[in-house]
């Protein structure tokens, strides 16, 4: 059981399906305050058990109109806590409050200007709006095509568009409040303001949620979750892993081990920098195991990502299963496995959600592992993780070195695998990262990295005809990897990068730049 003292203050989310429900998550968790997040068909006694201090109902894709609609269990509205109800929660709160929602003549998405036409403890207390014709409007982001046409009694409403009559509605006494924007997003740009009204003012929940109570409830978390059994890490040598080892250093000492598996599908010297890394600067002995081959042989021929990620999880265990056995009691199994990852993995406590991808230590697990499983980062984003690793003396060079899958250079190769195209990849990707340091954009940029397609194309080398293969760049910026923007990186930089992989990589003929931000597309491409 979690200690209870980063618990004290806590915010349940009734999620209805919004694509930015997380987002929200990581809002309030921003804020100080944990928050957990149930299905919105979550029953009294679940909420009962979870206790929260306020709640806010996220939005959804459903029409509010219809009479089989999502709704919350009625409890919510007599359990003497403040709601917050955003876009489809907002709607939901007034249907089941005896107001009505009706389907807008014009919908509304994207930027909006709302007025503002009253007052209420959840504005911001320094509210910087423009005045136009003698009234205020605020800058948000709006994404319905229904809206609340008439309030539930006691409410009155403080905000409208020409569009939409109801923009902010609220009831002061009970403390219930509906906006029909989404404050998460930072397209609202006072939207954090607001939530930080309703988390620290009206719901009077304490910074809890910091880096140091995080490490101290873990660390306590898995001292009493192993007692003195042993544990074997996973390490991969990206931020989770490194994160996770440390935790567990400080919390059993000299009980972890960790392995390192070179699949053959790593970076250019990456094998060589984890171990010295790790031996050199944090004192920890690593189990080198080299695998290449077997990884390479299991993926001859196999094309769908999953079908890969899949057999990479598996050949993974079963190498920790057999290390296990060499080293001789070792009951556990640790994974830098973060929140994000068992989202995207369609594995959350709301159940509803689709298969993005699975992750080879989430969805790619197999079912049954001899070893019991350790993660006591499952329940964090990646800034989280970043912030822990600060407190325990990480550098920032370290903690902010760019994510690199689980399942390596697999998923940059669309495709069938081959040591050949791993190798071209491999080639290309240090040249990526090399020009984005020379250059000074290598930490303002949240991820880079070069992709192998599987395609051929012309080109003229000298006088000859070549026709080789294409390489994809990626590079993205982001705050918490559930949503993500391409990066217009400078054209002259762009340039020399791709001249220097034509020239530098024989059988490369062109050099291509994704420009698809997440969603819809994902930031790996497969």
């Amino acid at each position: 059981m979690l200690s209870q003292k980063i618990y004290t203050s806590r915010i349940l989310i009734l999620d209805f399906g919004s694509q930015y429900t997380q987002l929200l998550v990581r809002r309030i968790r921003s804020i100080g305050v944990y928050c957990k997040l149930l299905a919105w068909h979550a029953s009294e006694k679940e909420i009962r058990e979870f206790n929260p201090n306020g709640i806010i109902l996220s939005g959804g894709p459903d029409s509010s109109i219809s009479d089989d609609s999502p709704r919350a269990v009625n409890y919510i509205f007599h359990a003497g806590v403040p709601i917050l109800g955003i876009c489809y929660g907002m709607q939901v709160m007034a249907v089941q409050l005896g107001g009505t929602v009706q389907s807008a003549s014009q919908r509304e998405f994207g930027y909006a200007q709302i007025t503002i036409t009253g007052n209420s403890q959840l504005l911001p207390p320094i509210l910087h709006t423009t005045i136009i014709d003698e009234t205020r409007v605020m800058d948000v982001w709006m994404s319905h095509s229904d809206h609340v046409s008439q309030i539930p009694s006691n409410f009155i409403t403080i905000a409208n568009t020409k569009k939409c009559p109801v923009v902010i509605m609220i009831n002061e006494k009970k403390h219930f409040y509906g906006v029909q924007f989404h404050p998460e997003v930072t397209h609202t740009p006072q939207g954090l303001s607001l939530l930080k009204q309703f988390v620290q003012i009206i719901c009077q929940c304490k910074a809890l949620w910091t880096a140091e109570n995080i490490i101290d409830d873990s660390i306590r978390y898995i001292r009493k979750q192993i007692k003195n059994e042993r544990v074997m890490l996973g390490l991969s040598g990206g931020v989770d892993s490194l994160v996770t080892s440390l935790l567990l250093h400080h919390a059993i000492g000299d009980r972890l081990k960790c392995v390192f598996i070179d699949n053959g599908l790593l970076r250019l010297g990456e094998a060589t920098q984890i171990i010295n890394m790790f031996s050199n600067c944090f004192g920890i002995d690593i189990i080198h195991i080299e695998a290449e081959k077997r990884f390479l042989d299991a993926l001859v021929g196999v094309q769908e990502p999953e079908t890969k990620r899949k057999i990479i999880g598996r050949i993974f265990i079963e190498i920790f299963e057999e290390e296990a056995v060499k080293l001789g009691n070792i009951q556990w199994l640790a994974q830098g496995t973060i929140y994000s990852d068992v989202i995207e993995s369609g594995i959350t406590s709301t159940s509803q959600a689709h298969i993005i991808k699975s992750h080879h230590n989430v969805g790619g697990l197999p079912k049954e592992m001899r070893l019991k499983l350790l993660e006591p980062l499952k329940t964090l984003f990646k800034d989280e993780v970043r912030k822990i690793g600060l407190k325990l003396g990480l550098s920032s060079s370290i903690l902010y070195r760019h994510p690199f899958p689980g399942p390596g250079l697999s998923i940059r190769i669309l495709g069938e695998v081959k040591k050949e195209y791993c190798n071209l990849l491999r080639s290309a990707d240090a040249i990526l990262i090399e020009e984005l340091h020379k250059a000074n954009l290598y930490d303002t940029v949240s991820q880079a990295f070069t992709v192998f397609l599987p395609i051929r194309s012309v080109s003229i080398i000298g006088d000859n005809r070549k026709y080789d293969w294409v390489i994809a760049i990626r590079a993205i910026e982001t705050t918490d990897f559930m949503t993500a923007q391409w990066i217009n990186l400078p054209h002259e930089f762009l340039s020399t990068v791709s001249n220097r992989i034509i020239n530098e990589i024989q059988s490369i003929s062109r050099v291509v730049y994704d420009i698809s931000s997440k969603p819809p597309a994902t930031i790996e491409w497969e």
